[in-house]
């Protein structure tokens, strides 16, 4: 027998009173006489995916997929995107990509991030150095769209919801960001740990913009980084993004594309 007792939660009126702290995995159980921190480890579901510069195998136990800024003011008609006159095409293509990735990572319990742009109302925490990128002409961050007054990347307005033709999930986790990159003066760093993620997927728009930014934070902070090229876009010239794929697999991480991850997902879930 072993030396070691493990106190017993307390009983009132029957019931036992043992709670648990925290959302994700790391979380702990506690009553009025004892707390448990052993946290059992979870069991791997590992997949080996086709990737450049080489396959790579990931544990999508402890794997997340970010979406990034998928929303209307970059990608629907009549948001701020269009209505400066660009091409929406390239911002448009990786949602079909989503529609068929997302489901299936889901089926495998990958949690999925969605990091919009979302300003506060009153932009306190935006510098002039972020206020004159999207602003330098006057109309831009707060300012109204001309068709339906909402106002340019705010949060909880039509500019800053994920577009109608994404499905997201009550399960599906939320984070408004206020920068190119997502990791900055948000939550998303501390979701990711809680959730004891290790290997980040990257989607979205634009792909040399907030979808590498993002990225390479990720990567100075310790994660395992798979972009998946066919589930991100961009406006800027070709260049930009070939620039970008080059740059993550020579520096950052890994980049595969949707067919060859739903391929590598366990059948039973991934059908």
């Amino acid at each position: 027998m072993s030396n070691t007792t493990k106190a017993m939660p307390t009983v009132v009126g029957g019931r036992d009173t043992e709670s648990r702290l925290g959302t994700g995995a790391y979380a702990w159980k506690v009553s009025p006489s004892h707390v448990d921190l052993s946290m059992p480890a979870k069991e791997p579901l590992p997949a080996t995916i086709s990737a450049e510069p080489q396959n790579i195998t990931v544990d999508l136990a402890c794997s997340a997929m970010i979406v990034v800024d998928m929303q209307n003011d970059f990608c629907a008609p009549g948001g701020w995107v269009d209505w400066l006159g660009a091409d929406l095409t390239p911002e448009r293509a990786p949602i079909k990509t989503l529609q068929a990735i997302l489901p299936a990572l889901r089926a495998n319990g990958v949690p999925i991030i969605w990091l919009n742009w979302g300003n506060r109302p009153d932009r306190k925490n935006l510098p002039p150095t972020i206020l004159y990128v999207f602003n330098p002409d006057g109309n831009g961050i707060g300012g109204e769209l001309p068709g339906n007054g909402a106002r340019l990347l705010e949060k909880d307005s039509w500019s800053a919801a994920v577009v109608d033709e994404l499905v997201q999930l009550p399960e599906d986790i939320k984070v408004d960001k206020y920068r190119i990159s997502g990791f900055w003066d948000t939550p998303l760093d501390s979701i990711l740990r809680n959730l004891e993620v290790k290997t980040v997927f990257f989607s979205g728009v634009n792909t040399d913009q907030c979808v590498l930014h993002s990225l390479t934070d990720a990567h100075f902070l310790g994660y395992n980084c798979v972009l998946v090229e066919d589930c991100c876009g961009t406006t800027s010239p070709d260049f930009c993004a070939e620039a970008t794929l080059w740059n993550i697999k020579k520096c950052f991480g890994f980049v595969t594309k949707t067919a060859d991850v739903i391929s590598a997902l366990p059948k039973k879930a991934a059908g």
